[in-house]
């Protein structure tokens, strides 16, 4: 038996992506596939979307070459760009798009030797200060890639909104959004905007592609909502079980440092996860954990294997029944809530150890 499993619903999975796509009729569809698909699974999830979106996106050349030696066929495109010189022959080779944010990028695609041109999203800065060309750079740079022998014509134009989950900055994310398609007005290539905040809140950033990422897998960006309030499904489930059901007296302590002292008589659980399976090791007391239907908190500091539930005076639960740390029934956002951090940090930090299952 699975100590851990994180369970990868792929109907979910192809349940949001269809209603992502009827959100934007318009636009194609990048679906991001980054840091292992966000946790859940870079082959699976691409094997998966592949005959879904028009695209994939990673973060990555390796991610994009792994892809592409898996025999994934649709255009990938490299959202950070490339960071070697020698990367260009590559990204040449393995027929990738790649995002040139800056001067040192243009000259190693000028001075590259490459048999066929590339093709290329240029990045501009609209308010991130992460990635990206500033204003007094953008004509110098475009009118070098555009001369370029080794790029593909048209050039595209991409850039990424930094405040499209953020309520109260909705006049600076309108602001990005305007200055995007200011500069647009001068490009003839595709255009790429929008994230999945874009998708879900802000229409004027749907442009010829849109890029999906959390949202695909039935997560919400914004902080006061879960994805069902956005009629999408988790895709991740991650299960364990209890392992022990011990008695404790009021007053008894528990765990490393004493973290958490018995109000009460009550039943523990012990549940067989912890940090070294990627469960946050600063979840505090309360954290819930869905239990044969009922959410019951966290007690005590997390262990690398381990952690405690407070099942309650009157529990029935018993070794070897279900816990659910996060997804059906109990979603990854409150989890994340509770634990200070956002629901992309807790999928991405599943560790090797842990069980993947498809259903």
């Amino acid at each position: 038996m699975n100590a851990v499993s994180a369970i990868i619903n792929t109907s979910a999975l192809v349940h949001n992506i269809e209603h992502i796509k009827k959100l934007v009729p318009k636009s194609k569809i990048i679906a991001v596939v980054k840091a292992n698909a966000y946790g859940h699974g870079l082959f699976l999830v691409a094997n998966t979307l592949v005959d879904h979106v028009d695209a994939f996106a990673v973060a990555r050349i390796d991610e994009a070459i792994s892809m592409r030696n898996k025999g994934v066929q649709k255009p990938i495109i490299l959202l950070e760009g490339f960071f070697a010189d020698e990367d260009v022959e590559l990204i040449s080779n393995y027929n990738l798009t790649t995002a040139v944010h800056d001067k040192e990028q243009v000259e190693a695609i000028e001075k590259a030797r490459i048999d066929k041109p590339i093709s290329c999203f240029f990045k501009i800065n609209i308010g991130m200060h992460r990635l990206g060309a500033n204003k007094d750079e953008i004509e110098e740079l475009k009118q070098r890639l555009n001369a370029c022998k080794n790029v593909v014509k048209p050039l595209g134009l991409i850039s990424h909104l930094s405040v499209a989950d953020t309520a109260g900055l909705e006049d600076y994310n309108n602001e990005q959004i305007e200055y995007f398609h200011k500069i647009a007005a001068s490009f003839d290539g595709d255009l790429c905007l929008a994230n999945s905040a874009g998708i879900l809140s802000w229409p004027k950033s749907h442009t010829d592609w849109v890029r999906p990422g959390i949202i695909l897998y039935g997560i919400s960006p914004f902080a006061d909502k879960c994805g069902y309030d956005h009629n999408l499904e988790p895709v991740m489930t991650l299960k364990s079980r209890l392992i022990a059901v011990r008695r404790v007296k009021q007053g008894d302590r528990v765990g490393y440092g004493a973290a958490w002292r018995a109000e009460r008589d009550t039943v523990l659980g012990i549940v067989a996860t912890g940090y070294g399976d990627g469960y946050p090791r600063n979840a505090p007391n309360g954290t819930p954990v869905l239990i044969n239907g009922r959410e019951v908190p966290t007690a005590g500091h997390v262990c690398m294997d381990m952690l405690f539930v407070d099942l309650g005076p009157d529990s029935k639960d018993k070794v070897g029944d279900e816990a659910i740390l996060w997804g059906d029934g109990l979603p990854v956002e409150k989890v994340a809530s509770r634990c200070g951090t956002i629901p992309y940090e807790l999928v991405c930090h599943i560790m090797p150890r842990v069980n993947v299952e498809c259903i």
